[in-house]
């Protein structure tokens, strides 16, 4: 007999309830005729094909013609999202609802990644933020008039989301262990408080370039933006000005920290969760730098990288995996987690394994962000982002691609949006998730696929400032910023699951 294996095809407001009808009308004979009939049958015939298996079953004490119900409880691939908004929504039954997703029995989602950015982990030097504090707890949340002006919205206290997801038999992926994105990752401390002014002044003397200072009324938010190109701007005028040489002997103090305490960070968080996560996203988005900055050639022997980031320790995405292989267990598996999919990521795939760097899985991401393109994707018309990421023929082409790097495939972040709130827009959605849903599933070397922000609003915030006064009041808390969702979520930041469903 077959075994069966349920696929979350769906996960738009209407895929919550028991049953999912799709309304064809909503999209176009355009829309239909790419995704036809031959299309769906090789789906799921590649569904059948990858992702089931047969199985002989021997029962003890049966008598002959005995009737048999077998049911399967739980499976091998991972149907995930992230848990940013953990405890956060600013109402208990919210929240409840929300942590209810995530169950292998029974729950959503039986695969949940849990936010590791040291900006918000770390946001003071030496005290990581792993335990709960009161600025994590439910009723700071559910009495926090403006949720994503705090500092640590969408990043909650790690200890308790872990033992959250462990106790509910959940798959648990960390993201990430090194990323450069000053917006998002990097602590604005390492360059404030690790760099003597004395460094600080002489490089901008030889330069005759000013770095950035961050604005510490600013949130960590998008807000920030404007600080992160201003700071990758300035270094990309010092890389013109100064060897790599001449800058490592200006900024010494400031190079030595940065990767003494990148190593510090993993070796940490390596001794605290090393044997209750799954998976780490390793290193994240830096395929761009090895194409395109490094002209496809790791920086072994420099004193640094000139990242687009800023500078990074030398050769940082294979020093990650050093490092992780160092500091975490075997069992946990290791990802390389990109969305830039060109050659020169198989490169620097190709070139880590060479050197010794253990790659368990490969991920991509896949964002759509803007509504329109989901309008135009009903309509049957792609734009040429759209087409890469949502038509059939793309998507097949993408993972055959990806599937040369000889790895497991993790789809690590997922974002469609509806047009708007109505049921049309919502169905546009749903019918455009299942059918991706369904190709992605289909794909051999697929090992699961993560969406990324499960509530309506409650996605990265725009531009928000911190409040001049803040409540942080030890240096043991911080990590993201949180948003209490509306029962009238704004159009351009619909999601997967409306706050009414939520509540």
């Amino acid at each position: 007999m077959k075994k069966k294996i349920i696929a979350v095809a769906a996960l738009a407001a209407v895929a919550v309830q028991a049953e999912f009808k799709i309304n064809r009308s909503v999209m176009s004979e355009a829309y239909w005729k790419i995704w036809n009939d031959d299309v769906q049958k090789r789906i799921d015939a590649d569904i059948e094909k990858y992702r089931k298996a047969d199985g002989a079953f021997a029962l003890k004490g049966v008598p002959d013609g005995a009737e048999v119900k077998v049911e399967q409880l739980t499976h091998g691939f991972f149907f995930g999202a992230h848990i940013f908004n953990f405890g956060q929504l600013g109402k208990t039954e919210w929240n409840n609802r929300y942590k209810e997703l995530y169950n292998a029995e029974g729950g959503l989602f039986n695969s949940g990644t849990v936010a590791f950015y040291w900006r918000t982990l770390e946001m003071y030097p030496y005290a990581p933020r792993f335990e709960t504090h009161y600025e994590d707890s439910e009723e700071f949340w559910n009495s926090c008039p403006q949720p994503k002006e705090q500092p640590h919205w969408r990043r909650p206290a790690v200890d308790p989301v872990i033992a959250h997801l462990k106790a509910r038999g959940c798959r648990i992926h960390g993201h990430p262990l090194v990323w450069g994105n000053n917006t998002w990752m990097t602590p604005t401390w390492l360059w404030d408080a690790f760099c003597p002014e004395s460094e600080k002044f002489a490089l901008e003397q030889a330069a005759g370039v000013k770095i950035p200072r961050p604005d510490p009324a600013l949130a960590i938010c998008a807000a920030d933006r404007a600080f992160t190109r201003a700071w990758e701007s300035a270094w990309a005028k010092v890389y013109k000005k100064l060897s790599d040489e001449e800058i490592a002997r200006l900024v010494p103090t400031f190079l030595k920290a940065q990767e003494d305490f990148y190593e510090k960070r993993i070796r940490e968080i390596g001794a605290r969760y090393g044997s209750r996560v799954d998976s780490w996203d390793v290193v994240n988005e830096s395929a761009t730098d090895f194409a395109r900055r490094f002209g496809c050639k790791a920086v072994r022997n420099r004193p640094f990288d000139e990242s687009h980031y800023g500078p990074m320790p030398a050769d940082y995405a294979y020093k990650a995996f050093m490092w992780s292989g160092k500091y975490l267990p075997k069992t946990a598996w290791f990802n390389l987690n990109d969305y830039y999919m060109d050659e020169g990521f198989f490169q620097q795939a190709n070139d880590l394994v060479a050197n010794g760097a253990r790659i368990d899985v490969v991920g991509a991401q896949m964002h759509l962000f803007n509504p329109a393109e989901s309008v135009g994707i009903s309509r049957g018309e792609f734009s040429k982002d759209a087409y890469s990421k949502t038509h059939p023929d793309a998507i097949v082409a993408r993972f055959e691609k990806l599937s040369r790097a000889n790895r497991p495939i993790h789809l690590s972040e997922i974002t469609i949006t509806a047009p708007d709130n109505s049921p049309r827009g919502q169905m546009i959605q749903a019918i455009i998730m299942r059918n991706c849903y369904r190709a992605w599933f289909a794909v051999e070397k697929m090992n699961g696929i993560t969406w990324w922000n499960v509530v309506d609003d409650c996605g990265a915030p725009t531009c928000v400032r911190r409040p001049p006064t803040s409540r942080w009041t030890t240096s043991s808390t911080a990590s993201g910023r949180p948003r209490r969702p509306r029962r009238r979520p704004a159009a351009r930041c619909r999601s997967a699951v409306s706050a009414a469903a939520i509540a």
